[in-house]
C-alpha cells in the first residue's frame, strides 16, 4: 500500500511541472541543432569574420518561421528583429503552462519598454500547441497575456514549430536577442526576469 501511495505521488508530481509529449522518445538526436561555425580570413582588415549560424544551441541563430495568428494573418519571427524575444511554448489544457503564465505577463509588464544589449525592447512571441482555437483564444483572454504575438498551427504536439525548436515539454522557452542570436533556454520563475534584468544595457 505504501509503495502504491509513493508511486501515484510521484506521477502526481512529474505531471504538475511538466506536459510532455507522449513521442518525446522518438525525437531524432542527430546533429541539426549542434553549434558550428565558421571563419573566413579578411586581407584587407588582418582580421577574422565569425559567421553565426542557425541552430538550436546558445550562441546559434534561432531558426526563422511563420505561424498564423489567431485573426488568420501570418506573423514572421524575422519580423520581430531588433527586440529581445521570447519564443515562449505552451497550450491552453497544460497546467504547469498557465501556472507560469503570470510570471510571463509580469516580465513583460515590467521590461517591454527597457533598453537591452542589441534590442530596443522585449517582446513575448507565444506558440501554442493547442488544436482547438476557442480554448487558445479563451486562454490568451483569462490569463492576460497582452502582447500581439500569439501563433499557432492547431496541431498540437505535432505544431512544426515545436518540432523545429525539438520541443518535446512545455512550457518550454527560447530567449533571442535583437539579431536573432538564443541568448538563454528554458527560463522559468524568477530566471526569466533576473536573465531579461541582466541583459539591459
Amino acid at each position: 500500500m505504501k509503495q502504491y501511495l509513493i508511486v501515484t505521488v510521484s506521477v502526481l508530481i512529474l505531471t504538475f511541472f511538466s506536459c510532455k509529449s507522449k513521442k518525446e522518445g522518438t525525437i531524432s538526436k542527430d546533429n541539426n541543432g549542434q553549434a558550428v561555425t565558421k571563419t573566413k580570413p579578411d586581407p584587407a582588415k588582418g582580421t577574422v569574420t565569425i559567421e553565426v549560424v542557425e541552430g538550436l544551441n546558445l550562441g546559434n541563430k534561432a531558426p526563422d518561421f511563420e505561424m498564423q495568428k489567431p485573426n488568420g494573418e501570418t506573423l514572421k519571427l524575422s519580423s520581430l528583429k531588433g527586440n529581445l524575444v521570447l519564443i515562449d511554448f505552451w497550450a491552453s489544457w497544460c497546467a504547469p503552462c498557465r501556472a507560469e503564465n503570470p510570471n510571463v505577463v509580469a516580465t513583460y509588464n515590467k521590461y517591454h519598454t527597457a533598453n537591452f544589449l542589441n534590442s530596443k525592447g522585449f517582446e513575448v512571441l507565444s506558440v501554442s500547441l493547442d488544436s482547438k482555437k476557442e480554448a487558445w483564444v479563451k486562454a490568451i483572454s483569462n490569463d492576460q497575456l497582452v502582447w500581439p504575438y500569439h501563433v499557432s498551427d492547431l496541431m498540437g504536439w505535432n505544431n512544426v514549430v515545436a518540432q523545429r525548436y525539438r520541443v518535446s515539454t512545455i512550457p518550454a522557452n527560447v530567449l533571442i536577442d535583437g539579431n536573432g542570436i538564443i541568448v538563454a533556454k528554458n527560463l522559468r520563475g524568477d530566471e526569466l526576469p533576473s536573465k531579461i534584468e541582466s541583459l539591459k544595457k
